[in-house]
């Protein structure tokens, strides 16, 4: 058979499990174009492709909403887009037991919308307009309420996979205290979609707070920062989020939610008003961008900007706003984030030189690193990834090689898109 025989017989292959087309320009992942694009509908039609694609030894990338496909770095091979777009329902939701299921290609948003109408949230924010559950989990993404509930990691109790052969792996349950299988669940979040692909995930709910309030003051440079955050979050106001905005030119902004009952919120955002000083003020909305990464999106590649996630202890705050800002002569940084986490995105504009890129990058992930952190490089132009190293030194690499021959033997999977070429 000829190459193209063999091509023609994994289409089909693929093609007789659920439906299938040709790409579109949309359809590409990080530049590359994948040779087909697969919808299933089902954990069992997501099976039904990966075992096709194993039997034709095809590389599979997934995809939720393609809010973050451009994350990481460019997969070396893309046989099969894996459009999880087609797994969008709940499951289950136990609202008298703060528990919900879903299935991956859902969003965040209607995952939101459909238990907020049980007074209940999922205590996630959405920080990629429209970006899915199961991309949620693959991206590991948080916002600001992270410092109260923890991660999407903490909240995950239960989670069904597809290996890459098409075995289909469940760990956990709809209990809370149900511990069984957590190890599988922490695995998944942050993997980029290198070892199965989620497709259904349980989570542990809260209530919907009766008030909130943002409490928001300005702060006149890194020191005085990282001494309002602390004062903040070592203070009994026991806030919801502690959250930065550190534009290129001098001073920034420090922004604090309180949550909970009504009267007990307006006592607590008066003691914030009172740590913060004179010039602090109340809201009953968030600011603009809440929640939001402080980058905008580009379909072209080499106009990019560059997005970090850069974290640290809050001890080291104040050195990671005074590094970010001198470099401003070279190159215009912003930051924003959850500073009570010790964790905050940066943004280089699009068009900044890969030198001045790179040169950031380093000064940058010295700084989080003597700060007991580390500076990751989540997106940026193709040249950027050529050039910077995306993820940095990571000490656990080899067991992480490890858990993807594991999982991935053939390294089929998203290959190439995680740290160390996983």
């Amino acid at each position: 058979m000829t190459s193209t025989d063999v091509a023609d017989a994994a289409r089909r292959a693929v093609a007789e499990t659920c439906e299938v087309r040709d790409p579109e320009p949309l359809d590409g992942v990080d530049g590359v174009v994948p040779g087909l694009v697969a919808r299933p509908t089902s954990t069992q039609g997501v099976a039904a492709v990966l075992r096709a694609a194993a039997a034709h030894r095809l590389t599979v990338v997934p995809r939720g909403r393609g809010t973050k496909l451009s994350w990481g770095r460019p997969p070396t091979s893309a046989d099969v887009l894996l459009d999880l777009g087609g797994l969008d329902r709940l499951l289950d939701h136990a609202a008298g037991d703060l528990i919900v299921a879903v299935e991956a290609g859902m969003s965040l948003a209607d995952l939101q919308q459909q238990v907020a109408d049980a007074g209940q949230r999922l205590c996630v924010d959405e920080t990629v307009p429209g970006a899915s559950v199961g991309g949620t989990l693959a991206a590991n993404t948080s916002g600001p309420r992270r410092l109260v509930a923890g991660t999407v990691r903490d909240l995950l109790i239960g989670i069904t996979v597809v290996r890459a052969d098409g075995v289909v792996a469940k760990a956990g349950g709809r209990v809370v205290k149900n511990v069984a299988g957590y190890d599988l669940g922490k695995l998944m979040v942050g993997s980029f979609g290198t070892l199965a692909v989620v497709t259904e995930a349980t989570f542990r709910l809260h209530p919907v707070p009766a008030a909130r309030r943002w409490v928001t003051a300005p702060v006149e440079d890194a020191r005085h920062a990282q001494r309002l955050a602390q004062e903040v979050i070592h203070s009994q106001s026991v806030p919801a989020a502690v959250e930065i905005d550190w534009p290129p030119a001098a001073g920034g902004v420090l922004t604090v939610l309180l949550e909970g009952r009504a009267a007990g919120v307006e006592a607590r955002a008066a003691t914030v008003r009172g740590l913060l000083g004179d010039f602090a003020t109340e809201s009953d909305e968030p600011p603009a961008g809440w929640s939001g990464y402080p980058w905008g999106s580009s379909g072209d590649p080499a106009e990019r900007p560059t997005a970090l996630k850069l974290t640290f202890v809050l001890s080291g705050l104040a050195a990671v706003l005074t590094a970010a800002r001198e470099l401003v002569g070279d190159v215009p940084i912003t930051l924003s984030g959850s500073v009570g986490a010790g964790v905050v995105q940066a943004a280089i504009p699009a068009g900044t030189p890969v030198e001045a890129v790179a040169s950031a990058v380093a000064r940058l992930r010295e700084t989080c690193s003597r700060h007991g952190g580390s500076a990751v490089v989540l997106d940026g132009s193709a040249a950027v990834k050529q050039a910077v190293d995306l993820w940095g030194p990571l000490p656990a690499l080899d067991l992480m090689r490890r858990v993807k021959d594991q999982f991935d033997p053939d390294h089929r999977l998203s290959p190439g898109r995680f740290v160390g070429g996983i």
